[in-house]
């Protein structure tokens, strides 16, 4: 078997001291999570990371930084993940707007009930990204070459 890392995206959205967050069914468990996905073929990570929050939260964002690149091996599969995650703001909604099937909603929470939270994380990169976005300084978007 070869060795394949997954390359993901995710998105660090605060706006008035909240967290964008999606609740997903992960084993049956409703985790909390960042908005996050899958590289798809034929698309940048900043593509991936603005399609990805759109089809799990149903918000249009515009990148503004590169908040972190982290490695991670799920416990539960030994799968490792290469995470991209960026800062963004949003800037539209689409309310009418069905998100992907396993998702069940989005949410809007503040460190302190993300904390409050914490047996729900998918992983423990949800804080992790957030702590690391809080404590800046994030990166320009210009260190992504496509």
């Amino acid at each position: 078997m070869i060795w394949q890392p997954h390359i993901t995206v995710a998105t660090v959205v605060e706006h008035d001291g909240k967290f964008l967050l999606v609740e997903e069914l992960k084993h049956g468990q409703r985790v909390l999570n960042q908005p996050a996905g899958h590289l798809e073929a034929n698309e940048t990570l900043q593509q991936a990371a603005i399609r990805e929050t759109l089809e799990e939260t149903a918000w249009d964002v515009e990148l503004t930084a590169l908040t972190g690149i982290y490695l991670y091996t799920a416990p539960s599969n030994g799968v490792t993940y290469q995470r991209v995650c960026f800062a963004a703001k949003a800037v539209g909604h689409h309310p009418g707007r069905e998100l992907d099937s396993d998702i069940t909603r989005a949410l809007w929470l503040t460190r302190e009930q993300i904390l409050a939270e914490r047996e729900r994380w998918r992983s423990h990169l949800l804080l992790t990204c957030i702590d690391d976005y809080l404590a800046g300084p994030v990166d320009s978007l210009a260190l992504i070459r496509d």
